[in-house]
């Protein structure tokens, strides 16, 4: 939030959040905790945006990088060799926020 104390007045719209199908994460108690986690903070009502990335692997048999369909099985969707080179799928990464300028900071401006 260092980033914010450059803009004072300023609030927290919103977070947009990368979230990889194999990050442990439960988007639904993340969303659900959201509110409660940001209360009393200046990221207070922003909207939590959550975008989830699927699992990339390369399959070295294809010499490619392919997405799976899900999370039970590593095999390749095309040949159906087991991949083992996770390129994507672990991500948990703060994707960008937004942020409102405060109305004092709209006024102090000089142009």
């Amino acid at each position: 939030m260092e980033s914010l104390e450059a803009y004072p007045g300023a609030r927290v719209v919103e977070v947009r959040l990368r979230v990889g199908a194999l990050a442990s994460v439960v988007v639904d108690s993340l969303e659900f905790c959201w509110g409660i986690a940001t209360k009393g903070t200046p990221l207070e009502g922003a909207r939590l945006v959550v975008n989830t990335v699927p699992v990339v692997m390369h399959c070295a048999a294809c010499d490619a990088d392919v997405e799976l369909g899900g999370v039970q099985s590593f095999r390749c969707p095309r040949c159906d060799a087991p991949c083992f080179d996770l390129r994507q799928g672990r991500e948990l990464d703060i994707e960008s926020f937004e942020i409102e300028e405060g109305e004092t900071e709209k006024a102090g401006v000089k142009g």
